[in-house]
């Protein structure tokens, strides 16, 4: 199954917070009631859990503008990610409705000017 999320980095993405695609939240957790966030837990390529939290816009308009905020520098950070890297979240469904979150970070390759991915 392909990715749910596929994203080339952006600097606000490195330095601050990853913006996600609007249509992509219903992929991920839901958001219960009025909250407008959510924490997940998400296991990398090296078997490593990392908890992210999904945030949103408070008000409830057409476009939720959505976010990963905690956790995310800390990824970031440890795999020493750059403006032009991608990454890859995938959602994988389990028995009894379980849902599981995998995410693969890839480091942008560039010969003579032009990005190649491994």
């Amino acid at each position: 199954m392909g990715p749910i999320v596929l994203k080339i980095f952006g600097k606000t993405d490195i330095e601050k917070r990853m913006t996600l695609p609007s249509k992509s939240l219903k992929c991920f957790p839901p958001l219960i009631g009025d909250k407008h966030m959510v924490d997940f837990l998400v296991r990398d390529e090296c078997d490593r859990v990392w908890k992210f939290r999904i945030y949103t816009r408070k008000k409830n308009t057409k476009y939720p503008k959505l976010v990963l905020t905690k956790g995310w520098r800390e990824f970031v950070c440890s795999k020493r990610l750059g403006v032009g890297d991608r990454v890859a979240f995938y959602m994988e469904k389990e028995e009894a409705e379980s849902v599981k979150y995998r995410v693969k970070v890839e480091k942008a390759v560039k010969i003579f000017g032009a990005v190649f991915w491994p």
